[in-house]
């Protein structure tokens, strides 16, 4: 087991979703499998006044409500809460950090933390620029004979522009080396198997590039609307929500290269080098917006009727493209990108479409499918191959099977979800499953260009009802190809 470095965890938006639902489960959930520091204390920052007994209060319920592992109320667990403190703080009250700069030297003394770090910005985008200047105005992250880390939730800026105004804010209280750019979907558990399926098989490895690749797929399907993030959205949509990283990340970890090692900026390296390869025709990406439909038996509204949406709204719930990485090993292979909303089921996965073989021999009476390789990321995580075989029987019938493994089946193992590994690497100071600036670069170089596209050229949002996958429109990116888009679904 490594033997972590004390350091406090302050966290700026201590009653927020993101808080009560992912953070706080996974410290316990940290803390129960000893992925803690010995020397470990967390400070929750909010603006609202707050006594520590509710604060515990509020921990114990998100732990009860989300956490994988029950909450014992034992003497330990109680161990647990009383590491955790509450802070009341106004981020844009400039007086306010120097009371918080002292408490935290407190905490530093109290719990033996040798002034080491971790800020969490689990707040809106907004406040990450004013929250990082004051931490460097009252020398809160000096990085003298200690280590201080920042971790951003996304969306890192709007833009190309934002992202580096924003990088550059924070360039100034923070090293490259000390920002941890979260991107939740890398935490999952079979995003991180990417890699070792790809490199560590040679049923994959030989076979990963377009001389036996037909085509990929990538899916991001959410059944839920907009809710009460209208605002957000209204500024944001599906190119710059979903696209620009979750899928762009799944994409580079699909494509990349062998690195020269499991190094953290080796891997990096090779991400980028796809990103910078990735190429999209503007003619081939389909925008959509659900109208009012039934999903789960419910009936639902359309956007335009959500909460603080505009009535008139052109934003986009729903992006389907076709982009290729232009190098050796992907040329001619088409990487199709889907994600929306109010969409029939939610999941999330990456299909690799082998190519046909000839029809030769006994096979040229057979219909032969194509071998196929679907990895779910979520909700259920595993791998499901579909391959030819021949039926039981006298006939020489060659049919489709499969083998199909879910991540959950492993008896015994109680799957961490994803904040738990990424908390727990921060805490370490391992920043492979965290996006670089580059990265963050060069994928909203490749988002801007689509949106630029959208500002001048205003192609059409196609309407679809909510329930269904998507505008009808978007399965013609495919059938031009005589391809469809598929899922073990």
């Amino acid at each position: 087991m490594e033997q972590l470095q004390p350091c406090i965890l302050v966290i700026f938006g201590a009653t927020g979703d993101l808080t009560r639902r992912k953070l706080y489960p996974a410290l316990y959930n940290l803390y129960r499998d000893n992925l803690l520091p010995q020397d470990f204390a967390v400070l929750s920052i909010g603006r609202r006044e707050k006594r520590e007994q509710q604060a515990h209060e509020d921990l114990i319920d998100s732990i009860k409500r989300y956490s994988r592992i029950e909450f014992t109320d034992n003497q330990a667990d109680h161990q647990f809460l009383e590491r955790f403190h509450y802070y009341q703080l106004d981020f844009y009250d400039s007086h306010a950090y120097a009371g918080l700069k002292t408490y935290l030297e407190e905490l530093d003394q109290k719990y033996h933390t040798l002034g080491n770090r971790v800020f969490f910005l689990a707040v809106a985008p907004e406040h990450f620029a004013p929250i990082t200047l004051e931490i460097k105005q009252h020398q809160m992250a000096p990085n003298l004979d200690s280590w201080q880390r920042v971790v951003i939730e996304k969306p890192f800026g709007r833009d190309l522009t934002s992202a580096r105004q924003l990088n550059k804010v924070i360039r100034q209280t923070f090293a490259e080396q000390n920002i941890y750019r979260i991107d939740h979907y890398l935490g999952k558990e079979m995003v991180q198997n990417l890699m070792v399926l790809r490199f560590a098989n040679t049923l994959f490895e030989p076979l990963w590039n377009n001389k036996y690749i037909d085509h990929v797929q990538i899916t991001f399907a959410e059944t839920v609307g907009v809710g009460t993030r209208g605002p957000y959205y209204e500024q944001s949509g599906a190119l710059r929500d979903m696209v620009q990283n979750h899928m762009l990340q799944l994409l580079s970890l699909i494509a990349m290269e062998p690195p020269v090692d499991l190094e953290t900026e080796s891997i990096r390296d090779e991400k980028v080098k796809v990103l910078r390869s990735l190429k999209v025709d503007p003619e081939n990406v389909i925008r959509g917006q659900y109208g009012p439909g039934v999903v789960n038996g419910e009936q639902v509204v359309a956007y335009r009727q959500e909460v603080r949406v505009n009535p008139n709204s052109q934003v986009e719930t729903f992006v389907a493209l076709k982009a290729e990485v232009e190098n050796f090993r992907w040329a001619g292979v088409p990487f199709y990108l889907r994600t929306g909303k109010r969409m029939p089921e939610k999941y999330s996965e990456i299909v690799i479409h082998f190519k046909k073989l000839p029809g030769v021999l006994y096979f040229k009476d057979n219909k032969l499918e194509p071998n196929i390789l679907i990895i779910s990321v979520q909700p259920d995580e595993g791998i499901f191959l579909r391959f030819n075989a021949k039926r039981p029987g006298t006939e020489q019938t060659i049919v489709p099977v499969s083998m199909d493994f879910c991540h959950s089946s492993i008896e015994g193992f109680n799957s961490p979800e994803a904040y738990e590994r990424l908390l727990y690497d921060v805490i370490r100071g391992e920043s492979t499953l965290f996006t670089r600036w580059d990265e963050v670069e060069y994928s909203w170089r490749f988002v801007d260009q689509i949106a630029k596209d959208w500002d001048v050229n205003n192609p059409p949002t196609y309407i679809y009802p909510a329930g269904s996958n998507g505008p009808s429109e978007a399965d013609f990116l495919l059938r031009m190809a005589s391809r469809e888009w598929l899922s073990r679904r």
